[in-house]
């Protein structure tokens, strides 16, 4: 199968390399067409714009930063738009709010085209090894299509129906990601301002009732302050503004979250954007008795 693929960040660069080393043939595409050499060395072709992509896939998928981004590849010049139409699919994997989706729905169906988002739960690790968590909706015909390509770069898929169900399940499942982390820092700072090791923390979180991956994972670098990012910070706190937002649409009170998202904030503004999410345990650490 050849597929299209456009944003080589930190996600589309290990999920566009899975696919190469599965055997699929991959046209792929970057704003900074640079970042594209490293793909080629292991077989993928280059596409100019987007349009050029489209062209020659049959189905394309994109992993961009935001809504804005999103958006921009298919409705600008050289854009998805160009070249989309029937008998071609295209699949956004993009984290952005459902409105945005819908948006970018409803012009790739207008041409005869195929729409599906396909948000996913996961980062850097989980990408690079095939373990993403795959929220779609949208064309089902289009998602049954892909399950091969879904099938490499994760290790479940979910179809959830109408298009908007899969943004708005990504961006549930990264609110809750995001006020988890905050608590998991602010427990990590209590327990050593208390006299306690936040090491012993770690292990006791590990064999109770809360034990979780991210925890496991993060907690170690995040007591070194290494926060080399998975998941930028940035990404983070757009998704529980996103997130919050679809809240106040549905009138859910999220005190929570909004706690969690000023963290989130102070940490962006204080230059920590570009670090992993985890990089919020740094602004707690901050705060003075």
């Amino acid at each position: 199968m050849e597929v299209g693929f456009l944003g080589l960040g930190i996600m589309g660069k290990a999920m566009s390399m899975n696919l190469l080393k599965n055997g699929f043939k991959v046209t792929v595409w970057n704003r900074t067409l640079s970042k594209c050499n490293e793909l080629v060395e292991f077989g993928a072709s280059i596409g100019e714009t987007p349009a050029q992509v489209v062209k020659k896939c049959r189905l394309t998928i994109a992993m961009l930063s935001d809504p804005a981004a999103a958006l921009s590849v298919v409705f600008d010049k050289d854009g998805v738009l160009e070249q989309i139409g029937s008998g071609k699919g295209y699949i956004d994997m993009s984290t952005v709010d459902p409105e945005t989706s819908s948006k970018i729905s409803q012009a790739i169906t207008s041409t005869g085209g195929a729409f599906l988002e396909a948000p996913v739960s996961g980062s850097k690790q989980p990408a690079e090894t095939g373990q993403l968590v795959i929220l779609a909706a949208g064309d089902k015909g289009l998602y049954e299509e892909s399950i091969p390509a879904f099938d490499v770069l994760g290790k479940k898929s979910f179809f959830l129906g109408q298009v908007g169900n899969g943004a708005k399940m990504k961006l549930v499942v990264n609110m809750i990601m995001g006020s988890m982390m905050n608590a998991f820092s602010e427990g990590l700072v209590l327990s050593e301002r208390s006299g306690l090791n936040p090491h012993d923390l770690l292990d006791v979180l590990d064999l109770g009732a809360i034990a979780n991956p991210m925890f496991r994972g993060k907690g170690p670098a995040m007591l070194k302050s290494n926060h080399s990012p998975a998941f930028p910070l940035k990404h983070q706190q757009k998704d529980m503004r996103l997130a919050l937002a679809l809240g106040d649409e549905n009138a859910v009170s999220m005190p929570v979250a909004a706690a969690a998202n000023e963290s989130f904030k102070k940490a962006r503004s204080m230059g920590l954007g570009d670090l992993d999410f985890s990089a919020v345990y740094e602004i707690l650490k901050m705060t003075k008795d």
